[in-house]
């Protein structure tokens, strides 16, 4: 077997299995959530990176496989001379490699297209019957029910209903509407079209389906945590109170919905952020030293197959 299959085989164990169930279960998450989606992010990009190694060093030569090896341990990607003078074998592994990574680019793309559509014929929508106050700087929709979300992308507004300006005290409503536009300049609309599109195209992987509910979650804690920066905890928890049972489109972000009640205990529970900090950072460091012996191994057998 070729050795060099270590490496990308371990790391797909790795970020496709073994840290999201660590991290999935791990307190410190919520407490810096920041650092959670960074993981998550790591280990999607890490399990695509070892998927579309897999193929190619199955197909490759022993030559052509430690050439590989040595261009991912230095992290220098292939010049174009080097791209166009690739023998029959590198250009299979190349065809390969770049057809496993389609999968989850052309996810990612539908669903950020298809995103972007529902949020234009919304912002449409707003367009007719919403008004913008430029004091607030969002659009005023007339409905009775409390509610605040945001549009994110190329349409981003926040919308506040009637009933949310009527039911909520100007601290209350100016930390809602922190809340929205943490969402807007994190672009947190990508991170949770990059979590649907591997749900969707690995639905039994464990990164895949704890990162699916995961994701939302820490995405809505760091707005969270982003617009305390700007107002009170005791405001921006009788806020997510006031709206929790607001609605909004599919494709927007919403101060309340179903996790309000957990996000309100979060934020009146002190908690101090050494600990949580240290823990991710332990969990990081542990999956990468999990992989020092199987680069090592590869390192010192270079003429092996």
């Amino acid at each position: 077997m070729n050795h060099h299959l270590l490496v990308p085989l371990g790391l797909a164990l790795l970020t496709g299995f073994a840290v999201p169930w660590l991290v999935a279960r791990a307190r410190w998450a919520q407490q810096v959530p920041r650092l959670a989606l960074g993981v998550w992010a790591a280990c999607g990009t890490g399990f695509a990176a070892a998927s579309a190694l897999l193929p190619a060093q199955l197909v490759l030569s022993s030559a052509g496989s430690h050439r590989l090896a040595d261009m991912m341990f230095g992290l220098r990607p292939p010049t174009l001379d080097q791209l166009l003078h690739l023998d029959g074998r590198e250009r299979l592994a190349l065809c390969l490699s770049l057809l496993v990574l389609s999968a989850p680019t052309a996810a990612f793309v539908r669903r950020l297209a298809r995103a972007r559509r529902m949020r234009s014929r919304h912002a449409g929508v707003l367009r007719l019957v919403g008004r913008y106050d430029p004091a607030l700087r969002a659009t005023v929709l007339d409905d009775d029910r409390p509610a605040v979300y945001c549009l994110p992308g190329r349409s981003r507004r926040v919308v506040v209903s009637s009933g949310a300006v009527h039911a909520l005290t100007p601290a209350q409503l100016a930390a809602a509407l922190a809340h929205e536009r943490a969402h807007i300049a994190g672009r947190h609309h990508l991170l949770v079209a990059a979590a649907e599109s591997f749900a969707a195209v690995f639905p039994h992987l464990p990164l895949a389906r704890h990162g699916g509910s995961a994701v939302p979650l820490l995405l809505e804690m760091a707005a969270d945590d982003r617009a305390l920066r700007r107002c009170t905890r005791d405001a921006l928890a009788t806020a997510l109170y006031a709206l929790a049972s607001g609605r909004a489109p599919r494709s927007a972000f919403a101060a309340g919905g179903p996790s309000a009640a957990l996000r309100m205990r979060r934020i009146l529970t002190p908690y101090s952020a050494g600990h949580p900090v240290l823990y991710g950072m332990l969990t990081i460091a542990a999956a990468g030293l999990a992989m020092a012996p199987l680069i090592i191994a590869c390192c010192a057998f270079p003429g092996n197959t």
